[in-house]
């Protein structure tokens, strides 16, 4: 069993502003590139120790997009007549488009038509880790696609040449990501988040009215999907595991997912095995808090309670009424309190400027100190 981790309440779920340059270089990779890449993560590092947040990423500077199964393993090519998440709510300017090229541009979604288990490996994803670990002094993370998520590439059109089913498949990615993991254990990572809007998207009556139209058993798949994500953090020694559940983070400050956690919870948080779970209620499309009552005890709900979609800036007091109101339906000692998602889960960010971002993750700071200190 992971971990249950009480004492880390100031968090950040992943990516942190990109300037151009910097996206630019993520995309170059080139030898030149790296050192732009080095400094942006070592600032990054820089400004999440200086608030004070409990545990901290490298702003994933490095990423071309937050889930990076496609970068790494080349079993993934762009393809057609797919459907499309119903991608809202981005600013003017932005579509809102799904997000099939790395710069957010609409493209062929990837589908999986080769077998992860025999595909070749470029690059090494721990890497960035290990860049992370050697300059931070503050508690460090990890965050990557959960294997579930990779449901989304799969094709009934091309995957089937490979594979005999889904479920197949997404067994080889939890076996690929498993090595990942050890490999991050090895280098002394003890928090893995694993991210997994997949589940966030089962909240939305308009999605699950589509899939099942497609005659998916959504039931079915919800409970292979969670075992297989357990699976992959279940022995992991000395690790925190977490699961985020997003409920979409595009361009332009795009979402894909309203309807509250209600739909999914009775059926899913009871399963899961993780020490923390980290939710988004930073709007009125996510419900209430009476789900919270379904997450297993002992794991920590980590409340997203201030949005990365805008430059927003909420009312301290609010958000502390708030995480009161939480607390009537799982103990205050097993909440903690974090931005809804990242600011930059593609290079296309979110419309929010540096000094918002700051203020924001001081206000996490500073309410989380007064609240569980």
């Amino acid at each position: 069993m992971n971990q249950t981790d009480d004492a880390t309440r100031a968090e950040t779920v992943g990516s942190l502003l990109r300037s151009e340059a910097v996206v630019r270089a993520a995309r170059r990779a080139g030898p030149a590139d790296g050192a732009v890449l080095d400094d942006a993560a070592i600032d990054a590092i820089k400004l999440q120790e200086e608030i004070g947040l409990d545990v901290i990423t490298d702003g994933e500077v490095r990423r071309t997009a937050w889930a990076q199964t496609p970068r790494f393993v080349d079993a993934f090519a762009a393809t057609t007549g797919r459907a499309a998440l119903n991608w809202r709510g981005a600013t003017e300017g932005h579509s809102g488009v799904p997000i099939g090229e790395p710069d957010g541009r609409p493209a062929g979604y990837p589908a999986v038509v080769g077998r992860i288990a025999t595909a070749r490996r470029a690059g090494d994803m721990p890497a960035e880790y290990a860049f992370l670990a050697r300059y931070a002094r503050t508690r460090t993370k990890f965050t990557m696609a959960a294997p579930s998520y990779h449901r989304r590439y799969w094709s009934e059109q091309h995957s089937r040449a490979v594979y005999d089913s889904c479920e197949e498949y997404l067994t080889q990615v939890r076996d690929y990501l498993r090595e990942v993991a050890d490999k991050l254990v090895a280098l002394g990572c003890d928090y893995i988040q694993l991210d997994a809007p997949n589940y966030g998207s089962l909240c939305d009556p308009d999605t699950r009215a589509t899939m099942t139209a497609q005659g998916r058993d959504l039931d079915a798949e919800l409970a292979f999907d969670a075992e297989l994500d357990n699976s992959l953090v279940r022995g992991l020694p000395g690790v925190t595991s977490a699961l985020h559940v997003c409920r979409g983070n595009g361009p332009g400050g795009a979402w894909h997912s309203a309807g509250g956690y209600g739909a999914i919870s009775g059926a899913l948080f009871p399963r899961l095995e993780f020490g923390r779970l980290l939710l988004e209620y930073d709007s009125d499309r996510a419900g209430t808090f009476a789900p919270l009552a379904d997450v297993r005890d002992g794991t920590v709900v980590v409340l997203g309670l201030l949005t990365t979609k805008s430059d927003h800036r909420e009312d301290e007091s609010d958000v502390a009424a708030r995480i009161a109101e939480a607390a009537r339906f799982k103990p205050l000692g097993e909440l903690a309190l974090s931005t809804q998602c990242g600011f930059a889960s593609v290079p296309i960010a979110n419309p929010v400027t540096p000094q918002a971002q700051r203020d924001k993750l001081q206000m996490v700071v500073g309410l989380a100190r007064r609240t569980w200190s």
